[in-house]
C-alpha cells in the first residue's frame, strides 16, 4: 500500500512539473499583451522599452511610419508585439502608442509610429540580444 501511494505521488509530481513547464512560457507570453509597457534600464544600454514582464521591446529600422516591413520568416524571428495601450507605464505618454493591423491581420502596437517587436532569443526580463543585430534591429528607447 505504501509503494503505491509513492508511485502515485511521483506521478502526480511528475504530471504537474510536466504541465506547469508548457504554461509557464505560455503564461509569460501571453501576460505579456496585458501587461501594457514600462521603461527597463542596463548600465551599458541606458532605457529602453519593454513588456510588461520586463521582455525587451525593438523596431526595424526598415518600417515605414504605422506600417511593418517584417512579415512572414522575419516576423517568426522579430513576433511582432501587442499591448493594451490604456495599460502604459506612468514614466511614458500614452499618446505615443496606437495600435496597427499588419498585413497578416494581427495587431501591432506602435511607439511614435514604429511598429514594436520582440527578439525570439531574449527569454529572460532583461535580455537584450536584438540590440544593433544585422544594423537594423534597435531597442525602442523613451
Amino acid at each position: 500500500m505504501r509503494n503505491n501511494l509513492y508511485k502515485l505521488g511521483m506521478f502526480i509530481l511528475i504530471s504537474s512539473i510536466t504541465i506547469a513547464i508548457p504554461l509557464a512560457k505560455h503564461s509569460a507570453a501571453g501576460t505579456a499583451e496585458m501587461d501594457g509597457v514600462k521603461i527597463m534600464q542596463k548600465e551599458t544600454i541606458g532605457e529602453f522599452l519593454a513588456d510588461g514582464n520586463g521582455l525587451s521591446l525593438y523596431y526595424f529600422s526598415r518600417d515605414t511610419k504605422n506600417t511593418s516591413n517584417c512579415t512572414e520568416g522575419c516576423a517568426v524571428n522579430w513576433p511582432p508585439f501587442h499591448a493594451d495601450t490604456a495599460k502604459i507605464g506612468a514614466a511614458l505618454a500614452p499618446d505615443d502608442f496606437a495600435t496597427i493591423t499588419r498585413t497578416d491581420g494581427r495587431l501591432q502596437t506602435t511607439y511614435k509610429s514604429k511598429p514594436l517587436y520582440y527578439f525570439k532569443n531574449d527569454k529572460y526580463p532583461g535580455d537584450t540580444f536584438g540590440q544593433g543585430l544585422g544594423g537594423v534591429w534597435f531597442l525602442a528607447t523613451p
